[in-house]
């Protein structure tokens, strides 16, 4: 079963259970993906799903750190359950060593001498490490890791 159908069993399933909360979060999803599809006029494939997905829990993330700030509490706690739900739907993400390995890999690989060739590395590292690595902090450790060449 591909991811697509997956999100849309378990939207069924949140309708029968009458969960609100893990329904108004799926149905948010399955909005962005129609999005997706009717503006390129295309069929999303999984990866394509998992972008999505991926750009939602990040923007998830970014509301709970402002409405904390804030003080907005309420609000904090339901984008945190959004993200729980938008989570389930990610691969498992990787270790902070299996990140390491990876960039030291792909640094090996690039041939990279320095700062200036970090956008090789970012570019050999992105298919692999998309929606099982915050991009972030491997892009963090890339730039730490060519700051010692």
């Amino acid at each position: 079963m591909g991811l697509k159908e997956k999100i849309t069993e378990d939207m069924k399933a949140a309708m029968r259970a009458k969960d609100a909360q893990r329904l108004g979060a799926i149905r948010l999803l399955t909005a962005a993906i129609k999005q997706k599809e009717v503006d390129e006029r295309i069929e999303l494939d999984d990866a394509q799903v998992q972008t999505i997905i991926d750009k939602m829990i990040k923007q998830r993330r970014d509301s709970i750190s402002q409405f904390e700030a804030g003080g907005r509490q309420d609000l904090a706690d339901a984008e945190k359950s959004e993200l729980a739900v938008l989570s389930a739907y990610m691969p498992a993400a990787l270790s902070e060593a299996e990140v390491q390995a990876e960039v030291d890999a792909a640094v090996a690989s690039t041939g990279a001498a320095g700062p200036q060739d970090m956008g090789k590395v970012m570019a050999v590292l992105k298919p692999k490490l998309a929606g099982r690595a915050d991009m972030t902090a491997v892009s963090a450790l890339v730039k730490s890791a060519l700051a010692n060449r």
